[in-house]
């Protein structure tokens, strides 16, 4: 198993500088971080989905096996604080790491357990608990963004259609999060990421997809980081890179048929189980 052939500083004041570009070979470490005590929907993890088949599984299951579908499953790990999600996993056959109870967000979770896990990957990917419709290409366009050896940081989007931009609106407008929106600056990496339908009048929005991938040591700098106060505002992890000013390089993917949905809240259950 190949390593990076650079390391950063934790402090991240080296991630500036070029690193190499991941071979087509490198091996990427997929991390499912799911916790128990979310306040939106308490227990989503074990939340029973039914497809389209009949077949029920809990979201957990569903989401490692979308991870299973891009990648071999003994590169795919979830991390947890819960002893039961843990149990959950073992019994359907993957594999789990516990986690500190005090990780105050996704990819705090993820740099824990990549920490405690002793693996060398060249790439970590941080696919969300909620999110088991991300086809494997997506995973599989992200890795790719590597091959440019200036990108540290990635994670994908999609140019929603007219139905999906007016579904997004008019959750926010009920007060309920349905998505998150990011603008792009011309360089391609990320301006901004809102809870909000932004930017405001575009006839179409673009879909923040929960999945991202780091180097190790930019996953290492993230977590060295502190909380940013846009991050605590808007409850989006990404944007402490931003306050930083670390660039966040974006690649965009085809909005699968259908749209494409994470289960934020109990009312998401029928949106995803319709496309399951």
């Amino acid at each position: 198993m190949d390593g990076l052939t650079r390391n950063f500083d934790p402090d991240g004041s080296d991630l500036a500088a070029a690193d190499q570009p991941v071979r087509e070979s490198a091996r990427s470490l997929i991390i499912i971080p799911a916790r128990e005590g979310s306040l939106r929907f308490p227990g989503k993890p074990m939340a029973m989905l039914t497809a389209r088949s009949g077949q029920s599984r809990s979201l957990i299951e569903w989401v490692w096996r979308a991870a299973t579908a891009a990648a071999d499953p003994a590169d795919v790990v979830v991390a947890t604080d819960s002893a039961r999600i843990a149990d959950a996993v073992a019994a359907f056959g993957g594999a789990a790491v516990m986690t500190s109870p005090d990780a105050r967000n996704g990819t705090e979770r993820c740099a824990e357990a990549y920490a405690r896990l002793g693996h060398q990957a060249d790439l970590v990917v941080n696919l969300q608990g909620d999110n088991p419709l991300v086809p494997p290409h997506y995973i599989a366009a992200l890795v790719g963004a590597f091959a440019d050896p200036l990108v540290q940081v990635a994670t994908p989007y999609v140019r929603c259609d007219t139905a999906m931009s007016a579904q997004l609106r008019a959750d926010y407008a009920r007060g309920r999060i349905g998505g998150t929106c990011v603008v792009a600056r011309g360089d391609g990496t990320a301006l901004y990421f809102s809870k909000a339908p932004i930017p405001h009048g575009a006839p179409l929005l673009d879909l923040h997809i929960g999945l991202y991938a780091y180097r190790p040591s930019a996953l290492a700098a993230y977590a060295a980081l502190a909380p940013a106060a846009l991050e605590e505002q808007e409850g989006l992890e990404q944007l402490r890179l931003l306050e930083a000013g670390l660039p966040v390089h974006l690649v965009k993917v085809d909005l699968p048929e259908g749209g494409l949905w994470e289960v934020n809240n109990p009312e998401d259950v029928p949106l995803v189980e319709a496309l399951l």
